[in-house]
């Protein structure tokens, strides 16, 4: 089992690696458009302080955390662009937001008794598992500041804790796009940024994707288009999974568009 504190450290550092590449920018580049339609560099951070705060929140008031999803959730396309606007502000007070959300989420994740389970959107979550979703949404939109900027980031091993909670979202994806789970089991075989091999799923499992750690993670928080990946699919389910995989809560995602190059070959 995953040590918290294990976690939230690796949290930390993607957290950090993020705020290295923004945080001596002038502020004209702040305003860059990343690829999420109508996101600016500026609206990545105020959407990750946002979450960690609403996160904070459903770690110390659960029966708030309840209320204010129920009325936020009344508009639910458009209440995590709201929450991103809710915390833009001049560069040096969003850093300052930023800092302050990320400061707390994890005193609120280790104060919970063991065993604990917070309210999430649809779902209870652990603290290992919020963590770990906390990992997943940093790097993602970390991906996407790197995206706006023309920076190519170098994959570290905490993606790891990216491509398990994609490995075990494959349910999510299918339920979330309105399609039957599959009792099929799926192996995801991945290499690793060190070269070594992350395996996921019953060894004996005849469908199975196999390729790239980072490709994988870019897939299942639908950073690239699965065309553009340089993943192998077997199997009717993988297959389909690869079209549809989704490892963030919420509504689908739309996803991006392919790019028209050949699989892993460099879309920046």
């Amino acid at each position: 089992m995953v040590d918290l504190d294990n976690l939230l450290t690796d949290l930390d550092a993607e957290s950090a690696a993020l705020e290295s590449m923004v945080v001596d920018l002038p502020e004209t580049d702040w305003a860059r458009p990343t690829p999420a339609p109508g996101w600016t560099v500026a609206h990545q951070i105020a959407h990750l302080a946002w979450t960690d705060h609403v996160t904070t929140l459903a770690a110390t008031d659960p029966d708030g955390f309840v209320e204010w999803l129920r009325r936020a959730t009344e508009d639910p396309h458009n209440f995590v662009d709201q929450g991103a606007k809710e915390f833009l502000a001049p560069v040096p007070e969003l850093l300052k937001r930023w800092r302050a959300s990320r400061a707390a989420l994890p005193r609120a994740l280790r104060d919970l008794p063991p065993g604990a389970k917070i309210p999430w959107y649809g779902t209870r979550m652990s603290a290992t598992s919020t963590a770990t979703a906390r990992i997943m949404e940093t790097w993602a939109h970390g991906e996407d500041v790197a995206d706006a900027l023309g920076i190519t980031r170098t994959p570290t091993a905490r993606l790891r804790h990216v491509a398990h909670l994609g490995a075990r979202t494959i349910g999510h994806a299918f339920a979330t796009h309105g399609r039957p789970v599959p009792d099929t089991p799926v192996r995801v075989e991945l290499t690793g940024p060190d070269g070594g091999l992350w395996q996921f799923g019953p060894p004996d499992a005849a469908d199975r994707i196999t390729g790239s750690a980072l490709d994988f993670c870019l897939l299942v928080t639908q950073r690239r288009h699965h065309t553009d990946l340089d993943l192998v699919s077997v199997g009717p389910v993988a297959t389909e999974w690869l079209g549809i995989a989704q490892a963030f809560a919420g509504p689908p995602g739309a996803g991006r568009q392919p790019s028209g190059r050949e699989p892993g070959e460099a879309v920046r």
